[in-house]
């Protein structure tokens, strides 16, 4: 994602983390052990050096290193870099996969802006068990790494059923359909606006049952879009739709913001 460029940046410390403790001027941050390490001796840093910090709801700050030991490290906040911007992301709402490709969903979908991931299991879904904790962590790094300034909400598997049954309607849902009437993505779009709420939704690996496809289509939210003529992996199609989304109504429209 684009980042937002309404506070100058004159300084682009080499490391940038996400922190869950508050950020102002002055406040200081203890990391735990895994990120201590990872700045003494993956980017071999020291006491004095500046990072970037972030933690999805103060914007973008420059700290200061002042400990880092072998278990902690202490970071005290001194300039913010951006003030918190809005990031009105699509939510992705998708079976979930095998590993690799899962991982690889998840990474991907945090860089193309998605605001909230949702596993849903659907009638083929053949994955039993989808790790919280480690998508979390690919999202946060993904997010560190692209510069945004939040960190996509990652929600505990449902029933797809389910998860639709309190489904407001006004956060509109492209159900990326592999067969059947299908209007295509790019035009649906286009007639509508960003922060209209939105919602990519694409199925398992062998794709949705017809009889799921049918009653999706009758709820007045949904739309079903094509992505082309070509059949997509479960993780392609999600990718293709996030970034058709970007493209037309996202951070892809503006021009980026120029580089000290």
């Amino acid at each position: 994602m684009a980042p937002n460029d309404d506070t100058a940046r004159t300084e682009r410390p080499r490391a940038r983390l996400f922190v869950e403790g508050d950020l102002a001027d002055g406040v200081t941050v203890e990391l735990a052990r895994d990120r201590a390490h990872y700045l003494a001796h993956v980017l071999r840093l020291g006491s004095g050096a500046s990072v970037a910090l972030f933690n999805g709801r103060d914007g973008e700050w420059v700290g200061r290193i002042d400990a880092l030991a072998r278990n902690r490290a202490r970071i005290a906040a001194v300039r913010q870099l951006r003030r918190q911007a809005a990031e009105p992301g699509p939510w992705l709402v998708f079976a979930p996969i095998k590993r690799a490709p899962l991982d690889y969903l998840v990474q991907k979908a945090t860089e193309l802006g998605a605001a909230a991931l949702v596993p849903a299991v659907t009638r083929r879904t053949v994955v039993g068990r989808v790790n919280g904790g480690r998508l979390r962590a690919i999202a946060v790094e993904a997010a560190e790494q692209c510069e945004r300034l939040t960190v996509p909400r990652i929600e505990e598997p449902a029933p797809l059923t389910r998860i639709l049954e309190g489904w407001s309607a006004a956060r509109r849902v492209l159900l990326c359909a592999e067969t059947g009437e299908a209007e295509p993505i790019a035009e649906v779009l286009r007639d509508g606006a960003p922060d209209d709420g939105w919602a990519i939704v694409t199925g398992p690996e062998g794709g949705f049952e017809q009889t799921e496809l049918d009653a999706l289509r009758k709820l007045p939210f949904v739309t079903a879009v094509g992505l082309g003529p070509l059949i997509l992996r479960a993780d392609t199609a999600a990718l293709a739709a996030l970034a058709c989304w970007q493209s037309i109504l996202g951070d892809w429209r503006r021009r980026p913001p120029e580089r000290p």
